[in-house]
């Protein structure tokens, strides 16, 4: 297929569900995905490691690796160079470090600044939100570790002819599963990444159209939109941007600008507006204009550094091969992250803070609902929605949040560090960590949204409509109780006269209530409950999840 076409066709092609199927469609095509894109991935996990295959073990995985990194050595800028001993074996990797930096600073601004992630943990229950996304980051990490484990090794191991460019457009999978399966490899690796790409730019087109019809048609345009004319609003957008996402992706095509490039590029466009949203979120003396100059002065200084440090370093040129560079690119990312916070702080402490009251964006914030929604606000006790539920989440949140940071950033890699290079039986418990993280990624992903779908919680359990409860009346001010036995016939009830008489009938005197003892309660039936409503399936990443 040409793939300027493509690059139209891709996000045509989720136009029809996304308008019409809206977050809840997102949702069921996101689960949907998910699972193909962790079957697949565990399907060459066993593939490559257990055969048959060319490698078929762990152990032979390592000695082509060794031998892979032999056959390269003293090649001028190839991988191995800015390794410790010039092996594939080893943590202690100067581009690997890098391109660590650039990925991560890039993921927060990603996570942070990513409508769709923001979009779904709205729409969401308060205290379902937390759970999804803690467990949706652990699963999520499998994706690259996996892929990397299995692709990306095996790329070297099998000795495949891919060139640096090549293996810059994410063309390493491809290779391998053609290499390892054939065409039911290619097959394999094309619907994974149809899925990963459909997912996406659905997410993407979703999170584009709300942010054009809430937050700028409704809140500037028509404040008295009906929820007709915000959803017409929001499928337009969703076109809009479909089209506009293919001349995108055509302009960068014709440039020659490949998705390494535009990854490792990201966190210098993005990574400023990390701290300043987190300011504004959770700081109650950053100002407006302290998160807005804070953002836009990041970015600023990132492209500046970026560009300076290319041309300092290749004569003054300045295209896109020099911009591509590992060091002018960190350099980007590393003052887009930084700089922002100190222009945020730096502002609003100039200008004295605000002192902000939490409850204007409260109230605020239910004052532009388009539909009254239960999960709006938050109740004060009781339920894993109320206020009290929410301290307690946000207090775990922070501690497992950091904790897997903490571990996953800097602690495992300098506990990797000794191993320079890997044993082979040090190299065998990390591919099995790979499989156990690949496994346990596509049962949460699977699974539990399996689960709380058949069984949801009992906050998530419908309260019966009005047409299903059993009409209750209560009696006249001013009159005793009544104990209704038999039929009964309430006062104001059709066919019945003035004064409560029924027709041809005297009026009905009050019967006393009598005291019941102690040895026959009343037992009630009691009714059954409505259809069980949907789990909440989790959040979607880059890859359709988060």
């Amino acid at each position: 297929m040409n793939t300027d076409a493509a690059s139209f066709l891709i996000p045509i092609a989720v136009v029809g569900y996304t308008a019409f199927g809206g977050l809840k469609g997102t949702y069921y095509a996101s689960f949907t995905h998910t699972f193909i894109i962790y079957l697949a991935l565990v399907i060459f996990l066993w593939k490559v490691y257990t055969g048959p295959s060319d490698i078929g073990s762990a152990n032979k995985m390592y000695d082509n690796l060794a031998c892979a990194a032999e056959r390269v050595r003293g090649i001028p800028d190839y991988p191995t160079g800015t390794n410790s001993k010039q092996t594939f074996l080893t943590f202690r990797s100067g581009g690997g470090l890098i391109f660590g930096i650039a990925n991560v600073v890039g993921n927060f601004g990603t996570v942070f600044a990513d409508q769709s992630y923001w979009q779904g943990a709205i729409a969401c229950r308060a205290g379902a939100t937390w759970k999804g996304y803690l467990l949706g980051g652990v699963a999520w990490f499998a994706i690259p570790f996996c892929m990397a484990t299995t692709f990306g090794l095996a790329g070297r191991a099998l000795d495949l002819p891919i060139t640096i460019t090549e293996a810059g457009n994410g063309l390493v999978p491809p290779a391998v599963g053609v290499h390892l399966m054939g065409e039911g490899g290619a097959f394999l690796i094309a619907l994974q990444l149809f899925m990963a790409v459909t997912s996406t730019a659905n997410s993407e087109q979703l999170a584009v159209s709300s942010l054009i019809s809430y937050d700028v048609y409704k809140r500037y345009i028509n404040p008295n939109a009906t929820g007709k004319q915000v959803i017409f609003v929001s499928r337009l957008t969703i076109g809009f941007w479909a089209i506009f996402s293919g001349i995108i992706a055509t302009i960068l095509k014709s440039l020659g600008i490949g998705l390494g490039w535009v990854y490792m590029m990201m966190g210098c466009c993005i990574g400023c507006a990390v701290l300043p949203i987190t300011f504004a979120l959770c700081w109650k003396d950053c100002t407006a204009t302290g998160a807005v100059v804070g953002a836009w002065g990041g970015m600023i200084s990132a492209f500046i550094g970026w560009f300076s440090f290319a041309s300092a370093a290749n004569d003054g040129v300045i295209n896109v091969a020099t911009l591509g560079q590992d060091y002018p690119l960190v350099t980007g990312n590393l003052l887009s992250l930084c700089v922002s916070p100190l222009l945020a702080v730096g502002i609003s402490l100039a200008q004295g803070g605000q002192n902000f009251d939490w409850k204007i964006l409260e109230n605020a914030s239910s004052g532009f609902m388009v539909e009254q929604d239960k999960h709006a606000t938050l109740a004060e006790t009781g339920g894993q929605d109320s206020k009290e539920a929410m301290d307690r989440a946000m207090y775990l949140t922070l501690r497992i949040g950091f904790g897997f940071s903490f571990i996953l950033i800097p602690l495992w890699p300098l506990l990797a560090l000794p191993q320079d290079p890997f044993t082979k039986s040090y190299f065998s418990f990390y591919v099995a960590l790979s499989f156990i993280w690949g496994h346990l990624a596509m049962c949460i992903t699977t699974f539990i949204p399996i689960y709380e779908y058949f069984y949801p919680d009992e906050d998530e359990m419908p309260a019966p409509t009005p047409e299903t409860k059993d009409p209750v009346y209560a009696p006249p001010a001013g009159q005793p109780n009544q104990v209704v036995q038999g039929f009964y016939m309430p006062p104001n009830a059709p066919g019945m006269y003035p004064g409560g008489q029924m027709p041809m009938m005297a009026p009905m005197q009050p019967m006393m209530m009598q005291p019941m003892g102690m040895g026959s309660p009343m037992h009630g039936m009691p009714m059954a409950p409505g259809p069980y409503g949907p789990g909440m399936p989790m959040a979607p990443g880059p890859y359709g999840m988060p």
